[in-house]
């Protein structure tokens, strides 16, 4: 039977069957945003990312000619959650976690990812390194006096010991920040390049610095999409301008292969601020184009 079109593709991820069993990269939605600290809307991300996803799947990538939608993939559906409940979500999250061989998270907001990190951190057995695309650094002890929310995320995993904080990269960094929250997560060892640097360098440059922080050993890809400037993502809770282009991210990401990234997640896409899905058509491709680079490994 040939391949229906676009716009009748079925409604998982590169139409993919939702509910599927794990395979050897498994996708799952995880529709929360309790944690967010300015527009909400990301809990209806992995519904919006499946719809758009629909543009992959009627040929191979065209660089590394791989298909995703006819590899080892499923899409498992959405994890629970508990309604209301940031910390007892975060629990049901990383328990539907634990099972899963390499999961590709569709969020949701970013709070989410520490319960990723937990899971991935028991089924490794050691802290993982982190390759972070975002506009902010989200090291803070708290955000707005709640402690699970999305701009404290990676402040939890490095002081849990989750990611090794000198195999952490973050790039696109460039929202206001409090000096004691940067310089205390620069004293952790991390690399920050932000967005400025990110401009000023072609991507080629920008992809050896994270694989050579890297370095050998299992890591993580954590991609907001506010990373991406406001022109690339409207669709977002807390855009920043300056940041970085679709081709950038594209480009930078096809280059980091050497990495042993035992997962990855997208987040923060939210579809009532998004124009003509270009938010969530972006998340969707930068999700195809890691699984691309995993299926080439």
């Amino acid at each position: 039977m040939p391949h229906p079109p676009t716009f009748a593709t079925p409604p998982g991820f590169l139409g993919l069957p939702i509910g599927g069993k794990p395979a050897r990269f498994s996708i799952a939605g995880i529709p929360l945003d309790l944690g967010t600290t300015n527009r909400p809307g990301a809990r209806f991300g992995p519904a919006a990312l499946r719809r758009a996803s629909a543009m992959l799947v009627d040929g191979a990538h065209p660089r590394s000619r791989q298909e995703p939608a006819k590899g080892d993939l499923a899409d498992l559906g959405d994890f629970p959650v508990a309604l209301g409940d940031i910390g007892e979500s975060l629990n049901l999250i990383e328990k539907e976690a634990a099972g899963v061989e390499h999961l590709v998270a569709l969020g949701g907001d970013h709070g989410v990812t520490l319960a990723l990190l937990r899971a991935l951190r028991k089924r490794v057995g050691e802290p993982v390194g982190l390759v972070h695309f975002d506009a902010h650094v989200d090291t803070w002890p708290d955000s707005f006096g709640q402690k699970w929310g999305h701009g404290s995320v990676f402040y939890h995993a490095i002081t849990e010991g989750l990611v090794d904080p000198k195999r952490m990269v973050q790039i696109g960094i460039r929202s206001p920040v409090d000096p004691e929250v940067m310089r205390w997560t620069l004293d952790q060892g991390v690399m920050v390049i932000d967005a400025e640097q990110a401009q000023e360098h072609r991507p080629a440059a920008i992809a050896s610095e994270i694989v050579g922080r890297l370095d050998s050993g299992p890591a993580y890809l954590s991609f907001d999409i506010d990373a991406l400037d406001p022109a690339f993502a409207p669709g977002t809770g807390t855009p920043e301008v300056g940041g970085l282009s679709t081709y950038q991210a594209q480009s930078i990401l096809r280059r980091l292969g050497a990495i042993d990234f035992r997962g990855m997640d997208l987040m923060e896409v939210s579809p009532p601020y998004d124009h003509a899905e270009i938010t969530a058509l972006a998340g969707a491709t930068l999700v195809w184009e890691y699984l691309c680079v995993m299926m080439a490994r």
